[in-house]
């Protein structure tokens, strides 16, 4: 090993772990016989690849070529993932641009050349964009969906568009007539939850850094649980959904899914802001962004009053194993200094009923299809359901021909559903005020991941009602695991609006005194990544 390296490699270890040397874990293995080091890109994080790009220890392209390495052993190969529907073939090229633009005045920005993994309804640039669905096979637009052009801003380069529940209509599965289920890498016969699964098995994996998903009842979230990630649902509002094939703008949200907290904020800072083209972002106008990454405080949850919120997840279906997990993280919580309230209680709110649907699946698919999906082979969701291509698992999702389409945003129904939404975030304001809470916290299942192909067994979805109803924002951080360490479960943090900041920093604290995530063993390293 020349010495110039190995200066290189003492600096950077330093840099990520100022520990002695030898008790240090390397994010790079060191091979004597080797010109240089190489990188291990399992549970790379953002500032890891980073530093080693300072210290010349890796290049863009050659991280581009660890993780498309391990796309072609793991995902059709191997365990057979089956998380990614496509890769980006020009990604070697963006990284090659990287690293020339690297070479001439360093990072080009906080996700210079980070490889990230996008769902499925996303539009991209140059790639298909079909909803997990045979019906929309083929559509590529000529436009990047809002938070796409926000990592390519930030440097990002989106290496795979990835699998999903089709048309995201369920949280419990990710199957799709385009390539079928995606398995989660924890238990390859279990599911990894829906609609996200794709991105959240492919980040889980090491198959990209990080990635972005969406998340309507619990799709973000509760992928992200069942593989051991952090996943952000914002405040509705702050992040744009334009671009993003809706299931319902109602309660639809897009957000990062990542392996690490601090990784999932410095892609929610790239990502949040209002767009024109999303009016619900106007409710961010005026509101100066937060800096995110001051919330990552290792003593967050130090004076931290966290309220348990049981009507979320007691249920007579609920695991024990769950309950024990969710246990030991309150008593975790309360080592690192939380007060933990019980006995909470949020009232009903009622819905109002009698005024018809405001908008909903047929309304606002019609509406993306005859505007932003133009390029798309079909156009309503009468020709959809027509065509006939898609999983019979969907049918009977999907609405009739010559069914009702919803009222629009600025009808009575609109109007009242909006009253119920704003009725119910302040029940929840109630609650957390009354109690002088700063969150309130649930298991984000109450059961582990189900087997594929099982559709019988408790669901144990925790997270329909409470952030899609409101609108509050909600993160997931791993907290454990079950079935003998085997299956990861998830602990959902729910906070006031546009309180994701103290959010990020209760989890953070959380993740750092329990650092519960660690790599799926189906997919290990490569000893040919370089």
């Amino acid at each position: 090993m020349r010495p110039r390296i190995l200066a290189v490699v003492a600096l950077l270890t330093f840099v990520l772990c100022p520990l002695p040397f030898a008790l240090c874990p390397l994010p790079f293995a060191l091979d004597a016989a080797a010109p240089q080091a190489k990188f291990n890109v399992v549970e790379a994080s953002i500032s890891q690849i980073h530093a080693a790009f300072r210290a010349k220890a890796m290049t863009c392209t050659a991280l581009v070529d660890a993780y498309l390495a391990r796309i072609a052993a793991y995902d059709k190969q191997g365990p057979a993932l089956n998380a990614v529907v496509l890769t980006d073939p020009k990604a070697k090229e963006q990284a090659a641009d990287l690293d020339r633009r690297f070479a001439r005045g360093g990072l080009t920005g906080p996700l210079h050349c980070i490889p990230m993994v996008v769902k499925d309804n996303f539009e991209t640039i140059g790639l298909q964009s079909a909803d997990g669905s045979k019906s929309l096979e083929g559509f590529v637009s000529d436009k990047d969906a809002f938070l796409v052009a926000r990592i390519k801003a930030a440097g990002a380069i989106v290496i795979a568009k990835t699998n999903m529940a089709e048309f995201a209509f369920t949280p419990y599965q990710t199957l799709s007539s385009i390539q079928g289920h995606t398995k989660n890498p924890y238990a390859i016969d279990r599911v990894p939850a829906g609609s996200s699964g794709g991105t959240a098995a492919s980040v889980a994996a090491s198959f990209a850094t990080v990635g972005l998903g969406s998340d309507t009842g619990n799709s973000i979230r509760g992928p992200s649980a069942h593989t051991a990630l952090v996943g952000i649902r914002s405040t509705m509002g702050l992040t744009s959904r334009a671009g993003v094939i809706p299931l319902s703008y109602l309660a639809d949200i897009a957000g990062p899914m990542a392996r690490t907290m601090e990784d999932a904020v410095t892609v929610f800072q790239a990502i949040v802001g209002e767009d024109p083209e999303d009016p619900v972002t106007a409710r961010s106008h005026g509101r100066k962004i937060p800096n995110y990454r001051a919330s990552l405080v290792k003593t967050g949850l130090k004076g931290a009053r966290i309220g348990i919120l049981r009507q979320a997840y007691e249920r007579a279906t609920t695991d024990a194993e769950v309950l024990e997990v969710f246990t030991t993280a309150l008593h975790d919580m309360e080592k690192a200094g939380a007060t933990i309230v019980d006995s909470l209680n949020v009232q009903p709110v009622q819905r109002p009923q009698g005024g018809g649907t405001c908008r909903g699946f047929k309304y606002d698919m019609n509406d993306y299809l005859a505007t932003r999906g133009k390029n798309a082979p079909v156009h309503s969701i009468d020709e959809i359901v027509a065509s006939g291509k898609f999983d019979p698992s969907v049918k009977s999702r999907l609405p009739s021909p010559g069914s009702p389409v919803g009222q629009g945003p600025d009808s009575d129904a609109c109007k009242a559903d909006q009253a119920y939404r704003d009725a119910f975030g302040a029940e929840l304001t109630r609650v957390m005020d009354d109690q002088k809470l700063d969150a309130l916290v649930y298991p984000t299942w109450s059961n582990p991941p189900r087997l594929i192909g099982d559709l019988t067994t408790p669901l144990g979805d925790n997270s329909q009602v409470y952030s899609p109803t409101s609108g509050f924002p909600a993160i997931t951080v791993p907290m454990g695991y079950t079935r003998d360490g085997q299956l990861p479960a998830g602990m959902t943090l729910l906070g006031r609006a546009w309180d994701e900041a103290r959010l990020i920093k209760l989890g953070y604290s959380y993740e750092q005194v329990t650092k519960h995530r660690r790599a799926p063993a189906s997919t290990p390293p490569l000893t040919s990544a370089k």
